[in-house]
């Protein structure tokens, strides 16, 4: 309790002292602005800002609002402990304004009483009426995981510079792309760009920004982003199996439920034995599903902490069913 007091002091303290400038902008370590550049008229962009706490005590972002509807803006919600970070996207409609456009993204951060404290975010670009994006991303949508979908693009340029693309670059993000020049007249060129996931690509909700090489001096990186949500193509429900105050020698039955996004068989599960056993032997034919029943019968009191592998035809990886609680007499 009276750590908790002295970090609350230290905390009042250090924002009292930044009175000057809001305290919550001294989260935003790798800098609380960003230019998106020259970018083509349409395209969708998003950039992720990291928000660190540097105080003693635990903050959570508690609002966030964009000064224009061509920005949009998302937070995590989870409270950020000392020395942790959370993050904010935030993504702009280029579709939705042409030249330059500066807006700004209002991030309050707070304790959740009386200690708030609102970040402003500078974001700028300009929006060019000379390169078009058709559509402004390349939306994947919803996909199995380990799926290596592929999606085009395409991009219209008009003026006078004979304008090219000469690549590509996908950075970290799980993708493969190329181009290919689709036409060429005075004044006009068109392209375009593939873009294929890796099998390798996480599950989850993926969104990164893919940047085409031009011979454009005013713009030499044209931002492309590319978003997806990754769906395991295999999972277990439950992963976690609580055996609380179990008495020696009482029989316990948990059941867990194994599904794929196609047919699969499961070859084996580890960590069987002392005191959990299938209830039935492991099915020898395929199926889209599978519910699996522990038998769980313990001859001694004592902690229980053991980690059941799953491991299937479909996934190298196996299944993780982790079993925790304790016997009692």
């Amino acid at each position: 309790m009276r750590n908790g007091v002295l970090a609350l002091l230290v905390f009042v303290v250090c924002a009292s002292a930044a009175s000057a400038e809001a305290w919550a902008e001294k989260m935003f370590k790798d800098g609380a602005a960003h230019n998106f550049g020259s970018v083509p008229r349409g395209s969708q962009l998003f950039h992720r800002f990291t928000v660190t706490n540097v105080y003693e005590v635990p903050l959570k972002i508690t609002a966030v609002r964009s000064s224009c509807i061509c920005g949009t803006v998302t937070a995590s919600t989870d409270t950020i402990e000392p020395t942790k970070t959370g993050w904010v996207d935030v993504n702009m409609d280029a579709r939705k304004f042409t030249g330059e456009k500066k807006i700004v993204i209002y991030v309050t951060v707070g304790n959740g009483d009386d200690y708030n404290s609102t970040a402003e975010l500078k974001i700028s670009a300009t929006s060019r009426t000379d390169i078009v994006f058709n559509p402004g991303s390349v939306a994947f949508g919803n996909v199995a995981a380990g799926d290596t979908p592929t999606q085009t693009i395409d991009v219209e340029y008009a003026g006078d510079l004979a304008w090219k693309v000469t690549e590509v670059v996908t950075g970290n993000a799980p993708a493969e792309a190329s181009f290919k020049e689709m036409y060429r007249k005075p004044g006009s060129v068109g392209y375009q760009i593939s873009v294929k996931l890796k099998s390798e690509a996480p599950a989850g909700p993926l969104k990164q920004e893919l940047f085409l090489k031009t011979n454009d001096p005013a713009s030499p990186l044209v931002p492309l982003v590319i978003e997806a949500n990754l769906q395991a193509s295999l999972g277990v429900n439950p992963d976690k199996v609580s055996l609380s105050n179990v008495q020696v020698g009482e029989e316990n039955l948990r059941r867990v439920v194994v599904r794929g996004s196609k047919e699969f068989k499961i070859k084996e599960i580890d960590g069987l034995g002392d005191g959990i056993e299938l209830e039935k032997p492991l099915p020898t034919e395929a199926d889209k599903r599978f519910t699996l029943t522990f038998k769980c019968k313990f001859e001694k009191e004592g902690d229980i902490k053991r980690k059941l592998k799953i491991k299937t035809d479909m996934i190298e990886k196996p299944l993780i069913v982790t079993v925790e609680g304790n016997v009692i007499p």
